[in-house]
Parts: C-alpha cells; structure tokens; sequence
C-alpha cells in the first residue's frame, strides 16, 4: 500500500513529547498531542472550585506543555501560528481520535511495561496501516512489540529523535525483524524528505549508535580526565571546536543536557553489557556525588561548572569547591592553529608530545577501537555509525573519518602498544593493503564493507558542492565566488569570500553570472555550503575606506552593488536564491531582488545595518518596500503609510526572522517563495525552482514607478523614532540613522502618494548610507562590531 501522513499523534508531552509535535506542526503536519490524566488537584485548582472531571484539568499535562513551547529556548516552533496544528487531549477520552491519524508515536516514560500496556490500548482503536513507533531511547523495540496483532507489528518501529527535535539533525530508525519492508523505506524517505532529517537505520541495541559511542566516549573522557589529574576546563579546552566537536565540549555539553538524563542513558548501557565494556558505563563516584547533591547542571543553576558574579566557575573533583576556569596551553595547540582543514589539525594535536597529544590520544583511542568493534552489531556499516556521531552529536567527522585523519596504519600500531584490542575487521583491511577507511575517486566517495570499497550511498536532492565542482569544475571563479554548472541548464553562484561577505569581487562575479546565464543557461541560484548563507558586505573594507575618505571610492562600491541587485532583479532568466542560517544585512539585499527565493527552514534573515550605524546600501531599503507592495492581494486598496511604517521599523529595529517562516511574516519572503526543511535538499530544490520558472514562460518583472509617502510619510514614520528618543529608549545618533531611514523611505520632499523611479529612491538611499558611513559614531559602531562581534550603543 501506499502510505501518506496527513495526520499524526504524539502520546506523551514531556519535553521530547512536545518538541517533536512542534516539529510535525512546523512541517505543516496536524497533531494530537495526549498525556496521562491528573490523579488529584493542586490548591489552586481546588480554590477555583475545578473537579477532577473538568476537561481543562484532564488535559491540563498536554495544555501546559503546548503553552510551554512559546516560552522555550531555543523556540521549538518556527512560528506561534504553527500552534494551531496542535489539538491536545488525554489517554481515557481521545485514545479512540487514533483511528483517524497515519502515524502513532510513543514518547511516555522510558518503562517497558507501561509502554506495552498503552500499545494494547493503541492496537484496539488504529486503523489497519496505521504506523507505530516508539522514540525510546534504549528499550528494545522488539520486547515493546511483543503480544500486538500481526498488522501492529508490520507497522511498529523505533524512531528515535534527538533533542531538540526542531534543530538537530539525527533520527534513527530502528525496524524489528516484523516491520514490514515497505514501512520502513516510506519512513526513511518521509524522515528525510518531510520532516528534514539525517535518517539512519540502527539495529535493536542497547541506546541504539550515537547515544552508545557518544556515552563510550564521554564516560572514557571522564575516567582519563581524574587517571592523568586534568581540570575540566582544561578538557572542555580541547575537546570543543579545536577538534571538530561542538563549542560545549565535554562538561558544558553533559551541564545542557543534565547529569539525571546523562545517568540514566549511561545505566541502560551498563545494565545491557557486561565485562570490561560494562567497567566502562559505570559512572565515576564524583559523578554519583554530584548528582546526590543535586548539581544536576544547567537546570539546577550548577554541575560541572558554576556562574558566580559573572565569573564562571569549574568544579575541581577532588575538594567539590568551584575554582577560576583553567585551559591548557601547551605547543601543540598554537601549532594546530596553523595547520589548514580539520584533519591535519587533528592529526598534529593527537600525536603531539604534550599534555593536550597525551589527554586526546587517551580519550580518542578507544572510542575509535569501540566504534570498530560495534560496526555489524549496532549499524550494518562505517557510514550510518559516521553520519549518527555527526548529526546526533555535532561531531564535524564521525569515528571512522578521525581514524582516516589520523592515519590508520600509524595509530594501530601504538594503540597495540598501548594494549588496545584491534578489531578484526581493521586488522583485515590493513591485511589486504587498504590503508583507509573511506577513498575518493573521481569526486565519488567509496567506504570500506568489511571485504571491499563500495560507494557511500547518495540521495539525488543532497548536492554535495564540494565534490560536485572536484568533479565537474567550475564555468569560471575569482577569489570571492565561483560559477557552477548545476546541469539541466541551471548554474550556481557560490560565494566563498571570509564570512561569504560581499565585496567588488562578488559584485563582479554577479555581473558575469548574469550576462553568461542569459546567454547560455535556463537559470541562476545564488547558494552556498558555507557555515552562512552571507552575513552581510565587507565591513572592514568600507571602515577602511571611511576612515581613509575616500567617498568616490566607495560611491563606487555602493553605486556597483545596488546595481548588481538591479541586474538580479531584471535578468532576463529566473534567479533564484537559496539562503540559509544567517543572511544579514547584504546577504538579505542578494535575496530581495530575486525573482524566487528558496529558504532553508532554519534562514535567520533581516537588514542589520542599524546596528553598524548605516542603512541598507544594496537597494534593501527600495526592494524590501516593492516586496511589500506587491505581496498585498491583487484589488486591496494600498495603505502606503502602513506598508512605510512596517518596513520603516523592520529595518530601525534591525529585526531578524528565527526561521524562514516568521521570515515570511517579516516579508523577507512572499508566499510564493519556498522553504526547504531537509537543508541538504536546498540547492536541488532551488535549482528545480529556477527550472520550473523557466519552463513556465519566465519574464522579468517590468520597471515601474513606486508610489511613496513623501513629506507627510516621512513625518509619520519619525513620531515613534522621537518618542523613544525623549524616553531614553534610542539615542541621537541613533535618531539620526531612523531620520536618514525615513527620507530614504519617504521619497525625501515631495507629496504623498507621490509616483517615483527606483532609480531616483536609489539614488536617496546611496546619498544617505554616504554620509552615515562618514560620521565618527558611525565608524566607531562599525569598528567595535568587527572587534567584538557585538553592536555598541553610542
């Protein structure tokens, strides 16, 4: 049968319960979310006069935590509105509402029993082909199905999500030797292509792969931290970014996600091992004695580490008193810096003959030996073991890549020295002359099976830009970006300046994308794999130029920018731009003129000049008020004041989307743009975006004249700015950009309604950025953003 989710349930609305229905409603899926039913009353209920019987207080787990996910941090939903997908109810009334949903998962309280005991209720009302999964953690997915009907266990796998649902990466999919075949490839492709995720399958082991070698590794971190007498900021100091792992390291990664949690996840491995493995999950006694003391982390206001009078503290293990934070600084790690890509950074730290070499070959050693010792037991191969440890854990190379790194030949045999068991497998694969774990031929990407090299699997939507220009080329590049021939008649332009930010020579490679696609191609998209879509124009360059005077120069710059934007709009073929993470600033004003914009859902877009002590320069200001004007439904009288006073405060205030959605309320987007929930997926869905307006009969917008607000807009737009200027909200400097803000929206002195070139607001909006960038509290902001990364308010 064909299999489609129109509607799901979450039962259980605990914080992963909540998290992952926000998820299905982000997506546009409509949820029922339920919870157990209260057993008594709290005063305040009684005091109201409230029963047991009333439904808000049978509801009441599933309600609070609905009202929970607007106050959480990160924001669970891409939008408030996406609230209104989510119905909530209780197991005893709306268990029988389960036979009109296509998909069933479970995320009550980590007890077998209790789980089996609400599968039997679920197997008597769902509807035959009705898909059931459970996002435990670590229960066996093949002991919960035991007892239910045969169309149950057809339908029953695990799908274990990573918190928060929302924004990371990983879901395993764990199948019984029951789920049927075709259920578990729809899931696989559904997790990938609906709800954004790295899938991989798992096989039915204790915590399943990245929650297994991820607990391995920390557990393995804390034993050699106390052996070989390291502090926990110096652990935490080299085992963040320095190797590709996220900025929270070890202690603040364990601090965020709460020693109770951490102890329970490392429990379940302890009791399913045994022998020396087992030796590893068991938790240090510092570690039970934090927890009895209720230092729990994060959410206890302290763990490992402690914030006191804006100092943060680290806890010394020995005498339980917080101390002053210690790094390590050893040679090592200034040589590091030097080295160019994560793999030979790695390589140099774990061989280095110091205490950060010492501690990284401690800890990394035997994680890599484990994870090649589970590869057929947790994961059929190198790659799903790889992609869990990098999308679960944010590690920028799984195991496997790291041992490449670090030469595999080479690390063996110390690690025999060392006493280390070496798999099999890797003892076999050394045997045979093969020296890598993963090769490269010809832009392909081959991995070792266990007996031969045979090419990582690759979804046609996932355009790796890497691999694809080592393996194609590219039409024609200079130091800022590159152009791409994507195929089907459709190219690429990929900025690749420091930070994707614009200067002449992204300018110039616009230019020259936009005169070859009109020649020779069916379409543009404007993307990238960069960390940032764009994060703006080239700052220290216009500081520079400001404060050496050279106003022609940059009149140049600006003049050449706007007018590359101009070109974008008009070309005679589609652009399409496809952004992602942030697009500050110039990396919105490529955005705007774009005849399509594909967002990633996670697009974090807004004009920040403000903050620098300009105004958009590139024709944001022009383009972000046309966007408005045309976004209104064909026949709606127009209130141009109102549409001033929206893009007016948009850009005073600096305001930047959480999510392409709420972009979409900020009017960055329209709703013919797209979103894109798999970022993976975004460039071939831009490019199929271009194709489509190409096939379409595309035509350029044609040039009109905008109407504007004029004297009196201008007047209006200022009433707010003035006000919070006589507050003490804003300061003069400040109230000086919103009035150059003002006339440049307004269209300086003329009358309302008042129908001008865009040339002409241009040109208002290039004279205002001029003086603005001249103006000393203007250079000030521009040169304490580019030192601190934060605006000053002066």
């Amino acid at each position: 049968m064909a299999y489609e989710i129109k509607k799901a349930a979450v039962l259980g609305s605990g914080v992963m319960g909540s998290g992952i229905a926000a998820h299905l409603a982000n997506i546009g899926i409509p949820v029922l979310l339920l919870d157990i039913v209260p057993n008594k009353l709290t005063e305040e209920e009684e005091a109201k006069g409230l029963t047991l019987e009333d439904r808000r207080i049978r509801n009441k787990f599933a309600s609070t935590a609905v009202e929970k996910l607007v106050k959480q941090k990160p924001a669970p939903l891409t939008t408030k509105k996406n609230l209104s997908l989510i119905e909530v109810g209780n197991f005893e009334d709306d268990l029988d509402k389960l036979k009109d949903v296509d998909w069933v998962i479970e995320v009550v309280v980590e007890n077998l029993e209790i789980k089996k005991a609400l599968y039997e209720k679920i197997d008597a009302v769902r509807k035959p082909g009705t898909i059931i999964t459970s996002n435990t953690s670590g229960i066996s997915i093949e002991a919960m199905a035991e007892g239910r009907t045969e169309d149950f266990q057809k339908h029953f796998l695990g799908t274990h999500f990573f918190n928060p649902p929302r924004y990371l990466k990983l879901l395993e999919v764990i199948p019984t030797a029951k789920t049927a075949p075709e259920v578990l490839s729809f899931m696989l492709q559904f997790g990938e292509d609906r709800l954004g995720k790295g899938v991989v399958i798992a096989k039915d082991t204790p915590n399943f792969i990245a929650n297994r070698i991820g607990t391995y590794g920390l557990l393995v971190t804390l034993r050699e931290m106390e052996k070989r007498n390291y502090s926990i900021g110096e652990v935490d100091s080299v085992t963040g970014t320095l190797i590709g792992r996220p900025k929270s390291a070890t202690f603040r990664t364990l601090d965020v996600v709460g020693l109770d949690t951490f102890m329970h996840v490392a429990k379940n491995a302890y009791d399913k091992t045994e022998g020396e493995e087992q030796q590893v999950f068991e938790l240090p006694a510092f570690m039970q004695k934090m927890i009895d003391n209720g230092w729990l982390g994060a959410k206890a206001k302290q763990g490992f580490y402690l914030k006191k009078d804006r100092e943060i503290l680290e806890l010394d293990i020995e005498t339980f008193e917080y101390v002053p934070t210690k790094k390590l600084k050893t040679p090592s790690i200034e040589m590091a810096k030097q080295q160019k890509g994560l793999a030979n950074k790695v390589k140099s730290l774990v061989y280095a003959n110091d205490r950060t070499g010492e501690i990284l070959w401690s800890i990394l050693s035997p994680t890599l030996t484990y994870s090649a010792q589970l590869t057929g037991e947790i994961a059929d191969d190198i790659v799903a073991i790889d992609n869990a440890m990098k999308w679960g854990f944010g590690w920028q190379q799984g195991p496997f890549e790291i041992w490449d790194a670090i030469g595999v030949a080479k690390s063996v045999e110390r690690m025999k020295a060392d006493g280390l068991t070496i798999p099999s497998f890797v003892e076999e694969m050394l045997a045979k002359g093969f020296d890598t774990f993963y090769k490269e031929e010809e832009g392909d990407l081959f991995f070792y099976n266990g007996d031969r090299y045979q090419p990582v699997p690759v979804n046609e939507k996932a355009i790796d830009l890497k691999r694809f220009k080592k393996k194609n080329g590219v039409i024609k590049k200079n130091s800022g970006a590159s152009l791409v021939d994507l195929g089907d008649g459709i190219a690429l332009l990929e900025f690749h300046s420091q930070s994707n930010a614009i200067g002449l020579d992204i300018i110039q490679m616009i230019n020259f994308a936009v005169d070859e696609v009109e020649k020779n191609y069916k379409g543009l998209v404007i993307g990238n794999q960069g960390k940032n879509f764009c994060v703006g124009a080239n700052l220290g360059m216009i500081l520079m130029e400001a404060q050496d005077d050279n106003i022609f120069e940059l009149d140049y710059t600006i003049r050449s920018f706007q007018n590359a934007m101009m070109r974008l709009k008009y070309s005679r073929k589609p652009v399409v731009a496809a952004p992602f993470q942030m697009a500050l600033g110039g990396g919105a004003e490529v955005c705007l003129p774009a005849a399509h914009i594909q967002a990633s859902m996670e697009t974090y877009i807004g004009l920040v000049e403000v903050g620098v002590g300009l105004i958009p320069g590139g024709g944001g200001n022009v383009n972000l008020y046309t966007k408005h004007l045309k976004g209104l439904p064909n026949g709606v009288q127009v209130d141009i004041q109102y549409v001033a006073n929206k893009v007016f405060e948009t850009i005073a205030m600096a305001k930047v989307s959480t999510s392409a959605e709420e972009a979409k309320e900020n009017n960055f987007l329209n709703f013919a743009d797209g979103i894109s929930v798999n970022p993976d997926h975004l460039l071939y869905d831009a490019k199929q975006a271009a194709l489509a307006l190409y096939e379409g009969g595309y035509l350029p917008p044609k040039k009109e004249k905008v109407p504007v607000t004029g004297d009196s807009g201008y007047a209006t737009m200022l009433l707010g700015a003035e006000g919070m200027y006589l507050s003490g909200f804003i300061s003069e400097h400040d109230l000086k950009i919103a009035k150059k803000l003002a006339f440049v929206l307004s269209g300086g002195k003329v009358p309302f309604g008042t129908l001008v070139d865009e040339q002409y607001l241009l040109d208002l909006e290039r004279e205002a950025f001029l003086s603005l960038v001249a103006e000393p509290k203007s250079q000030q902001r521009m040169q304490h953003m580019l030192l601190k990364g934060k605006p000053l308010r002066n």
